[in-house]
């Protein structure tokens, strides 16, 4: 009796837990564009086939205020941590959006050639000059 009770909750539990991945899957694979606001501009972010844009999806919508660095770039350290897939692109362009370490999401607003590891989350194309300062940016499915 106790064999028969073990196998049954070990199959419910293997069914559940197979439904709740799919629907992450599904989700995900539906979603591989970001609507997103950068002071009152709307944009599209096109998202990367990678589980850290997946995972940043499942956060949204959020709005950030992000802060000025190097005059090339955006950025904010985020509440939440998402997975990684660093690599060193070698060259950045106008429009990506990169997560540097685990929780600092970075907007590019001009092309460069750099040394540093990021993981891609996606590019928003037609991405003009963000200026000196902060922008406020909201992100929503």
């Amino acid at each position: 009796m106790k064999k028969k009770t073990f196998v049954l909750i070990f199959i419910i539990s293997i069914v559940m837990l197979t439904g709740c991945g799919k629907d992450f899957e599904l989700y995900s694979e539906v979603t591989s564009i970001v609507k997103v606001t950068i002071n009152g501009e709307n944009y599209t972010l096109e998202l990367e086939d990678n589980n850290t844009a997946k995972s940043f999806v499942t956060h949204l919508p959020q709005e950030f205020t992000m802060d000025e660095l190097n005059d090339n770039e955006k950025f904010i350290y985020m509440d939440f941590s998402l997975p990684t897939y660093v690599y060193s692109p070698g060259h950045i362009n106008a429009g990506d959006v990169m997560l540097y370490g685990d929780n600092c999401l970075v907007i590019f607003y001009k092309s460069f050639d750099t040394n540093y590891s990021y993981t891609k989350i996606g590019h928003i194309n037609d991405l003009g000059d963000l200026g000196n300062g902060s922008i406020t940016v909201k992100f929503e499915v």
